[in-house]
């Protein structure tokens, strides 16, 4: 039950840095509104795949 409960607050905390992530750079190059939405997704996915990645392969080296 435990390991869930991790895996669920990794899931949360990488999404949420992914998309801080991807509204600060839509924000930084000047996009507003729904162009600015978009690419803030777009970013923020990668940046959150790119932080599980990241979380999975220190986990996995710990071990």
């Amino acid at each position: 039950m435990l390991r869930i409960v991790l895996y669920v607050l990794a899931i949360v905390a990488c999404g949420g840095a992914g998309a801080l992530v991807g509204w600060a750079i839509s924000g930084a190059i000047g996009l507003t509104g729904t162009p600015m939405a978009l690419v803030a997704s777009f970013l923020g996915m990668i940046a959150a795949t790119g932080l599980w990645i990241l979380g999975t392969v220190i986990h996995l080296r710990g071990r």
